[in-house]
């Protein structure tokens, strides 16, 4: 990558407090803090997220359309689960701590605590990771369409994606009403789930999102 930096200037950037850099906050034990370019302006090809969760809390479905993400465990554990478009399967990883799973850029996917303080470091091959949230795409995908092309009652499918939220990020809500369920973990030695193959109609977004 071209580097156009002058890294003479007084405006050039060395260092940076992560800390200082939310993107996210659900609770003082769930949130998510970020580092690009706009933070620290000598970056190049690499931007980070820093990732914290209690037991059963999920980074929600989502996909990075301009970058591959390496998911490394600093502390707790998590399931990291990706939807392979290939085989139509999804694999589930859990990380505990030095322990990495890697998501290729574009790869649906999302992560679920295991445990509480679960710290996950998230590196991205690119100054600014884009994405698409699962939440945006089932909040501004216009009901018609839904019900229309899966065969669907469009009320129903109105009642049913009523309370989701855009731009989630870590869910469920706080204001989740649902009965709390444990999700159960699975390991990288399981047996994928298989979904049925069905001819494919890429999804051309029509935003951008940034974390």
């Amino acid at each position: 990558m071209a580097s156009y930096m002058d890294y003479t200037s007084p405006s050039t950037q060395y260092t940076f407090d992560v800390n200082k850099s939310p993107l996210f906050i659900k609770d003082n034990q769930n949130y998510i803090n970020v580092l690009g370019i706009k933070q620290l302006n000598t970056l190049e090809n690499v931007s980070l997220l820093d990732i914290y969760l209690s037991t059963n809390n999920v980074v929600e479905p989502h996909y990075h359309q301009n970058a591959a993400e390496l998911v490394y465990c600093i502390s707790g554990s998590a399931t990291v689960s990706i939807l392979n478009p290939f085989t139509k399967q999804i694999l589930n990883y859990t990380i505990t701590p030095g322990q990495v799973a890697n998501v290729p850029q574009g790869w649906w996917h999302y992560e679920v605590a295991a445990v509480d303080n679960t710290h996950l470091l998230a590196i991205f091959n690119a100054p600014t990771p884009e994405v698409i949230l699962g939440s945006d795409i089932l909040k501004f995908t216009p009901a018609n369409i839904m019900s229309h092309t899966y065969c669907l009652d469009e009320n129903q499918w109105k009642q049913v994606t009523a309370p989701v939220k855009p731009s989630t990020y870590i869910g469920p809500y706080k204001d989740c009403n649902k009965q709390k369920e444990n999700i159960p973990t699975q390991n990288v030695h399981q047996q994928p789930q298989n979904i049925p193959l069905y001819p494919q109609t890429p999804y051309t977004p029509q935003y951008q999102r940034y974390w």
